[in-house]
């Protein structure tokens, strides 16, 4: 039996930028469906700005239709209070397809780069690259884009290894 083939959405959570890339698995094959960004006014209250990111966010879900989603667990050596943003930011990066009753994975940066570029402290160049290697037709312009593709790339390696974890732990 044939591999049946499955939209995944991946996103790299930022409160300014939000990238986002929407792939195609069938087995071992990837194709490139859409990416871009969803930004927020700097200007605006922090709340604003959040409900920007969740409404690009839904309009994402409801035009590419994915069926499983994967977001990349952030690491921050700033400020406390731009982890706390940032965390609130990836609080909306989780909700959005939870909300569209998609199942949302998350993944390590480090694992990301490490099934992408085969090293986990690749830059992001590196990354954008290989990207570029594995999905031909993408035309992620944003470095957030292209890191997003990555998210949805990393999760279509391991989405099988995690459904039997999920099984296993049942």
């Amino acid at each position: 039996m044939p591999p049946v083939p499955i939209r995944i959405l991946g996103i790299d959570p930022g409160l300014r930028t939000t990238g986002w890339g929407v792939i195609e698995a069938e087995g071992s094959r990837l194709g490139f469906v859409a990416c871009g960004v969803v930004r927020s006014e700097a200007s605006d209250e922090l709340s604003a700005r959040l409900r920007a990111l969740h409404a690009g966010l839904a309009q994402v879900i409801a035009a590419h239709a994915p069926q499983e989603a994967a977001v990349e667990e952030t690491f921050v050596n700033r400020d406390p209070q731009s982890a706390l943003k940032l965390g609130q930011a990836r609080g909306v990066a989780l909700l959005a397809p939870a909300m569209a009753g998609l199942t949302v994975a998350e993944y390590a940066a480090n694992l990301v780069k490490k099934t992408v570029v085969g090293a986990g402290h690749a830059e992001k160049r590196q990354v954008a690259m290989m990207v570029k290697t594995l999905l031909p037709k993408s035309d992620a312009r944003a470095a957030d884009a292209a890191d997003a593709l990555a998210v949805a790339i990393c999760h279509a390696q391991h989405r099988g290894a995690r459904a039997v974890l999920v099984k296993v732990a049942r």
